[in-house]
């Protein structure tokens, strides 16, 4: 080998070299993994669920740390502006993207973070507080037309998916009906079964043992087709034809952040993600896993982000 192409392979190895250390050590230190909502929410309960399995897999902490506040804006500021090493993660779901046509906010969406997988996907149910005389989306439908801006629905905030399904539902039905934003989906649930809101779009899992007890009441899902667990709720799209609205909830850090962790992180979160144990637990709370490349993840938030901009766009026209 002569000098020049002994020199060239040196480069080359010295380039290789740090990020293969970085993926093969990383992390050599706690991970905080951010909730930009309060202790309850899907984002909260996915969070626990899969980053669980992986400190105990990799034998390190991950500690999940909640910042709730302006409907998750808070919690991602924190997190955009922290040191692109791989050490803050941001759990968040679709609002990130809506919030940038709903809001202003110290940071650029798209730009600001990079997707490493999302991890879990989830179907929403209208539930009632059994005092609302409705047991039908249909009836339900007809009441808020009859009362205009009457009925309370709870959300974890201004454009939280649940809000959103919601706002989807009411520009599609042209029903009129108040909404209450709150720090999180877990205060919001609390506030629809003490009876202070009337209505809300739920992760069914936080509301759960409350459906199956009767103190909330469920009208229909979000699905195009029946969930499984509940095979006697219909679809929302069976009275409103055409609606659908799946959540997500996935896995962020900040721009910036070396290759090497990006892919070291999504590496530890598809093999979490395949365990049963994780997939049972995501299962009782009404997520099915979802994994995705970095690269595939990216697509869909572009993807996501062009559907919330128009949407956005309705709820503004419906607010004048």
């Amino acid at each position: 080998m002569n000098k020049a192409c002994s020199s060239v392979l040196a480069g080359l190895v010295a380039l290789l070299l740090p990020s293969f250390a970085c993926s093969q050590t990383y992390p050599v230190k706690p991970v905080r993994v951010v909730v930009p909502f309060a202790p309850g929410g899907s984002n909260d309960i996915v969070g626990r669920i899969v980053f669980q399995q992986v400190a105990k897999s990799l034998g390190k902490q991950f500690v999940i740390e909640n910042r709730p506040g302006a409907g998750g804006v808070m919690g991602a500021a924190f997190v955009a502006s922290s040191a692109p090493d791989g050490y803050t993660i941001l759990m968040h779901s679709a609002v990130l993207l809506s919030n940038a046509h709903l809001h202003k906010q110290p940071y650029d969406s798209l730009n600001d973070f990079i997707g490493v997988t999302p991890l879990g996907k989830q179907v929403f149910m209208l539930v009632v507080h059994p005092s609302l005389p409705v047991k039908s989306v249909a009836q339900f439908i007809a009441l808020a037309k009859r009362n205009p801006d009457q009925i309370l629905y709870g959300s974890g905030g201004f454009g939280t998916t649940p809000h959103l399904s919601m706002a989807l539902l009411t520009s599609m039905s042209r029903a009129r009906m108040a909404h209450v934003p709150y720090k999180g989906g877990g205060p919001a649930g609390v506030s629809l079964i003490s009876g202070e809101t009337q209505a809300m779009m739920a992760n069914t899992g936080v509301l759960l043992q409350h459906i199956k007890s009767g103190r909330v009441r469920p009208l229909g899902v979000t699905s195009s087709q029946r969930m499984p667990l509940f095979p006697n709720i219909p679809t929302i799209g069976e009275t409103v034809p055409e609606y659908e609205f799946i959540g997500w909830v996935g896995c962020f850090v900040p721009a910036g952040a070396p290759k090497a962790v990006i892919e070291k992180l999504n590496a530890v979160l598809r093999e979490a993600l395949s365990d049963r144990g994780v997939a049972d637990q995501l299962s009782n709370q009404t997520f099915d896993p979802m994994y995705m490349a970095s690269g595939e993840f990216t697509r869909l938030l572009k993807a996501e982000y062009e559907k919330y901009r128009a949407l956005a766009k309705e709820i503004a026209a419906s607010n004048k």
